[in-house]
């Protein structure tokens, strides 16, 4: 008997990707033309946003042009050298990219090293600033969903989906951190974490009949080395910035609510700060490309939980997402079509860490 009745058909990459495809747009299309309109009619939405002044207009463009603005400094603080121009151009491009991507962030992280390899920067400082930036904006948004749980309770509030995001967070930001720690702590055990990670990745890269990795033990050593001269020199400035990086979105955000008239008695601004939190651990899930549809109904559920009017709240929560996205798309393929022209300064040799 054949055995061509035993063998299963597998799926090309061609049919993941198409797959992958139609589930973001089922989720998309349920989510804006089902689960939104459920919550409150497009036409209450426009006529929300018809009641807004061109003062409002200008605060919302402020408070945008702000947040942009915060995107460089962490790369500025990782990676000596790197200009203000093109950090900017960089992280607009990389972030498009993780925006458009169902990889989401690995693939912006990707566009990142790429386009500064491209400008002359070694690969080990490149790597180490990728890692590094990488690791902290996780540890930002593993600490935010703890912070804001401590806040509410504090107030004498409850969230049960929020208090399920922090106890998660807490345990990842635990994990992450030892690992991170140990791997700096001594060169024996960057070099076995390292030997693991890599048998672990090649395991996983045969399963997918890739080829094998191209790091072992020893750039974990050496990463090692890197990694403590930047971090004992700039870590204070690389953890403000990333801060401020990320807070500024919720500046954002809190702008958008006053603006569509949720108050502070409505939604104070712990709570917001809970939703928002809440909603960064779901945008980090790379279901849909930037969270598309998730955000949406995370962030618009959790409003209306806490007090915001239906209307209000999906308006605020569409003009969020719309002033986190679209911006840097629009900058994000300019830079793209124009990085060549970014080309930095001759890069300074890396200081030693001896």
């Amino acid at each position: 008997m054949s055995d061509s009745t035993t063998s299963r058909p597998r799926l090309t990459t061609t049919h993941k990707r198409l797959l992958g495809g139609a589930g973001t747009i089922a989720v998309v299309v349920a989510v804006f033309v089902f689960f939104l309109p459920r919550i409150a009619d497009y036409r209450d939405v426009i006529d929300v946003l018809r009641t807004l002044r061109w003062q409002d207009w200008l605060l919302l463009i402020l408070a945008t042009l702000l947040n942009l603005a915060t995107f460089p400094p962490p790369w500025l603080a990782a990676l000596p050298g790197l200009g203000y121009r093109q950090a900017m151009a960089m992280t607009q491009a990389s972030t498009a990219l993780a925006i458009v991507s169902p990889a989401g962030a690995a693939v912006g992280l990707a566009g990142s090293y790429s386009m500064l390899r491209s400008w002359g920067f070694a690969s080990g400082p490149v790597g180490l600033a990728v890692a590094v930036t990488g690791i902290w904006n996780q540890l930002a948004n593993l600490i935010f969903p703890v912070v804001a749980l401590a806040l509410l309770t504090a107030a004498d509030e409850h969230h049960p989906a929020l208090r399920t995001a922090a106890i998660v967070a807490v345990v990842i930001l635990a994990v992450v951190l030892v690992s991170f720690a140990l791997t700096l702590s001594r060169p024996s055990r960057a070099r076995s974490i390292g030997g693991r990670a890599a048998r672990i990745a090649n395991r996983f890269k045969r399963l997918i009949r890739g080829k094998p990795v191209s790091w072992g033990a020893e750039s974990f050593v050496g990463f090692r080395v890197r990694a403590l001269g930047l971090l004992r020199r700039r870590w204070h400035v690389l953890t403000v910035a990333t801060l401020a990086g990320h807070l500024t979105v919720f500046v954002l955000l809190v702008v958008c609510l006053r603006v569509v008239g949720v108050t502070q008695s409505e939604v104070s601004g712990v709570e917001a700060f809970a939703a928002w939190a809440l909603v960064r651990i779901l945008g980090a899930i790379p279901l849909t490309p930037a969270g598309v549809g998730i955000v949406e109904i995370g962030l618009t559920g959790a409003l209306v939980a806490f007090g915001a009017p239906n209307a209000e709240a999906v308006t605020a929560t569409l003009v969020y997402r719309a002033l986190t996205v679209l911006p840097t798309l629009a900058l994000g393929l300019l830079a793209a079509a124009t990085w060549r022209s970014h080309q930095p300064g001759e890069p300074p040799e890396p200081a030693s860490d001896a």
